[in-house]
């Protein structure tokens, strides 16, 4: 996407606000909430135990609460993985990003991989939720991420998604354009790990990512104004 006409409203409509922290308390996820209400964020990404209350704070904002699944490792059962998406539902979330099997698409057990995804995008449509899978980058190498993409094409979650943020490392640009490469207009691509700055923001959009997962959100968008006021 080119960036050069993108509006303050379209960047804040394209930005998960994030607080996946183990220690974050109620205090934490209401100043979340009012960052994400107030900037008009798409989404707030936050761990399954919160998404009750924080359901309860965005009512009628617009801004959807994502819940996270499997996170950070993505070593559970298919089906415990199903009882964590359907419990998040069922608390309020509107959208879920769920941890692949990392060590099973390194096996190269790809068929694994489909049946994973194909039950958690399933779980998703019935309830009108929107899917991202989390590949987790840092571990795979580019034939991975390349196979795992090929999945998504076949399986058509929402979203595929660079990282979670606790890894070894954080979303690249060339991640992201090899991701959006495989899928095209199929699936959409979220980069997410290690996104800060309005700079970073802007390459990843440029390389395709269509929503950004960060906890920066209220530094992004003033740096973009501030960016745009001397233009």
């Amino acid at each position: 996407m080119d960036t050069k006409n993108i509006t303050k409203e379209m960047l804040a409509g394209m930005i998960d606000h994030t607080n996946l922290k183990a220690y974050a308390t109620d205090a934490d996820l209401e100043k979340l909430c009012d960052e994400a209400r107030t900037n008009r964020f798409a989404m707030i990404a936050i761990n399954g135990v919160q998404v009750a209350h924080c359901h309860e704070l965005l009512a009628g904002s617009g801004v959807h609460v994502g819940a996270t699944v499997s996170f950070p490792l993505g070593q559970m059962t298919i089906e415990g993985k199903a009882f964590e998406c359907e419990d998040a539902i069922k608390n309020g979330a509107d959208e879920i990003d769920y941890v692949l099997n990392i060590g099973r698409l390194r096996m190269g057990d790809l068929a694994y991989i489909e049946k994973e995804m194909q039950v958690i995008v399933d779980i998703c449509r019935k309830y009108g939720v929107l899917s991202k899978v989390i590949f987790e980058n840092c571990y795979l190498t580019k034939d991975e991420i390349r196979a795992a993409s090929e999945v998504a094409k076949k399986v058509r979650p929402d979203f595929i998604k660079t990282s979670t943020g606790f890894g070894t490392g954080g979303a690249t640009v060339e991640d992201v354009a090899l991701m959006k490469s495989v899928v095209g207009d199929t699936v959409k691509v979220k980069a997410a790990g290690g996104i800060r700055t309005w700079a970073d923001t802007r390459a990843m959009i440029e390389a395709g990512a269509e929503r950004i997962g960060t906890s920066a959100g209220p530094k992004i968008l003033a740096e973009f104004e501030a960016e745009m006021g001397k233009m």
